[in-house]
């Protein structure tokens, strides 16, 4: 297979991964029946062809299409010649002779049958005895009580780095003996390429990088994010993220240095240099601070400053009015999260969705501190590159076990932006709606938005843009003087709350910047 340039290596050929060795090792122990969860079909009746030869097993597969079929046997057994019906292919299934491996593909929908579940729990008892194992393969769990006992349940991963950097090789050679492409990957290149195309199956790995390719003939850096685009399906079929293309770099946020240097020195943790120094992936920042001050901006721009997507959780989603689905919820939200990683998941206002789990038993049957724990455990233990961005305004809200050590690597308080942060504020967003910022005082500006936020600033250099529009003239300094002299901040509206945060964030967080907006 000829090499991507540069390409992180292939793994040796042999390794397995870990549900694939639990598979094999159930197979030799005779179990007789299996349940693999898994959209891809294709993918696994590879693998599975693979185990059965290891086996010396014939590879059998059953859909309601086609019946019972023998799978890349040279001689195939005589097969009833009708078996598409579940009842049929399981009397069949019983009367094989030689040590088989039967895939049925989708036979979920009729397990609500009692005399195809009555079926099956014959032919596990009956199978025991014999060298066969019967795997039901489905995207979804349906087993009904009477099977609980009788299946084993494995569920099968999304393909990892090894496969995907297998696939990404295939398709270079195909392209290059084509000659109908180009390639500009770099061995970082092809990495990050890679692992963009993290948390696709198989299936949509192929398909993300054969569009890549066809849409300027050449395979490189620039196709990254728009392998990482394709990730917006699977975040929409989930209901519980919304999922936003990267649009923010750090450029965009003024001021925040301390902040944007921890981020700058982790820029390449997730890479495989990063683990080979030894060091491992980042768990996540929460974020405190006065509202309108940048918190939700950074998030966005941590995911584009990273080329990572960026994933929001509404814990409002997750609450449901259903006895027991908001913990669902939750879990199915960090699947989805997981399974397109590495990636930022951001949780916005974080306070709102956990308020309240000291009296969740009385106010809501517990299930707030429950979601709370089964959160709280995952931020602990997660092993997935998922780099959590949490956002809070308000401290009293905030359960203390969230801020221990451990849940995220950092806190940090974004404090009103001080002088130099306010001038570069105001001329990102002069620059944003195409004005030139050296045409304008902009320091005296500054000057006189003492407290204002980054958000307050924004709609000064709005609300100024509108009153020039109105009068028919272009923007002039008057115009945006009118706007700070008639802005009243949040700092003097909410005075003794944002002090209050102010005085608990002294010593217990670090500052994002360098200075508060006093100045």
């Amino acid at each position: 297979m000829t090499a991507v340039p540069g390409a992180p290596a292939a793994p040796p050929s042999g390794v397995r991964s870990p549900w694939l060795e639990e598979l094999d090792v159930l197979i030799r122990a005779r179990y007789p029946l299996i349940s693999l969860v898994s959209w891809e079909e294709h993918r696994l009746e590879g693998l599975l062809a693979d185990l059965a030869r290891a086996h010396g097993k014939v590879l059998y597969t059953w859909s309601i299409v086609r019946g019972l079929r023998c799978v890349g046997a040279s001689r195939a057994p005589a097969l009833p010649e009708e078996t598409r019906n579940p009842l049929e292919a399981i009397a069949a299934i019983e009367k094989l002779t030689e040590p088989a491996l039967v895939v049925l593909k989708d036979l979920h929908p009729y397990l609500a049958e009692h005399t195809v579940v009555r079926a099956l729990r014959e032919l596990g008892q009956s199978l025991k005895s014999s060298f066969t194992t019967v795997i039901l393969l489905s995207p979804t769990l349906a087993l009904p009580v009477e099977l609980e006992k009788e299946v084993t349940v494995l569920d099968v991963p999304l393909p990892g780095f090894p496969e995907l950097v297998g696939l990404l090789r295939e398709i270079v050679t195909v392209v290059r003996q084509g000659k109908k492409a180009t390639i500009e990957l770099t061995r970082e290149d092809a990495e990050q390429l890679t692992r963009a195309a993290m948390g696709l199956t198989l299936s949509e790995a192929e398909n993300a990088f054969a569009k890549a390719i066809a849409h300027d003939s050449r395979l490189s850096a620039d196709d990254i994010r728009r392998v990482q685009d394709e990730k917006r399906q699977v975040i929409r079929k989930s209901g519980l993220l919304e999922y936003f293309p990267p649009s923010t770099d750090l450029g965009q946020v003024g001021g925040l240095e301390h902040l944007k240097a921890w981020l700058g020195n982790r820029t390449a943790a997730f890479g495989e240099r990063a683990r080979r120094f030894g060091l491992p992936e980042p768990k996540g920042l929460l974020l405190l601070g006065v509202q309108g001050c940048g918190k939700s901006l950074t998030a966005k721009a941590v995911a584009a400053h990273w080329t990572l997507p960026l994933l929001r959780l509404d814990m409002g989603r997750v609450f449901s009015g259903l006895i027991g689905s908001s913990e669902q919820n939750l879990r199915q939200a960090i699947r989805v999260a997981e399974s397109v990683a590495p990636a930022v998941l951001w949780v916005d206002e974080i306070e709102k969705g956990l308020s309240g789990t000291r009296s969740s038993d009385a106010v809501d049957g517990g299930v707030s501190a429950r979601v709370f724990g089964t959160l709280l455990t995952w931020l602990q233990e997660k092993s997935a590159p998922v780099f959590v961005v949490a956002t809070a305004n308000r401290i009293e809200g905030m359960p203390p076990e969230l801020l221990r050590k451990g849940r995220f690597d950092e806190i940090f308080f974004i404090d009103l932006p001080a002088l130099e942060e306010r001038r570069a504020i105001l001329d990102i967003h002069l620059r944003r709606r195409g004005r030139e910022p050296a045409t304008f005082d902009v320091s005296a500006l500054a000057e006189h938005s003492v407290g204002f936020s980054g958000a307050e600033l924004e709609q000064v250099v709005i609300a100024a843009l509108y009153d020039a529009f109105g009068a028919g003239v272009e923007l002039a300094q008057e115009h945006l003087v009118r706007a700070v002299r008639e802005t009243v901040p949040l700092s003097v509206t909410m005075r003794d709350d944002i002090e209050r945060l102010r005085t608990w964030a002294k010593g217990r967080t670090r500052p994002a910047s360098g200075g508060g907006g006093a100045r």
